[in-house]
């Protein structure tokens, strides 16, 4: 994970390397993302992992949606 200080800085920083943008976030999206990821804890016997389409309501809940986004 790279953070940056504006999007014109990750195109910037793409176009100098020679590499394609991927999944932009904002801060408080990656704040709810790992909240929502981790809320459950593992340890407990009833813990199932999210579903893909759970995942992908919660993607889509915080604003993360288009291709880099897209869950198989």
């Amino acid at each position: 994970m790279l953070l940056f200080r504006s999007e014109e800085h990750v195109r910037d920083w793409c176009q100098l390397r020679g590499l394609p943008e991927g999944g932009l976030l904002r801060l408080d999206q990656l704040w709810g993302l790992a909240r929502a990821w981790y809320a459950d804890d593992r340890r407990e016997s009833d813990w199932r992992r999210m579903t893909t389409g759970e995942a992908r309501a919660l993607l889509n809940g915080l604003g993360l949606q288009g291709p880099f986004w897209e869950l198989g």
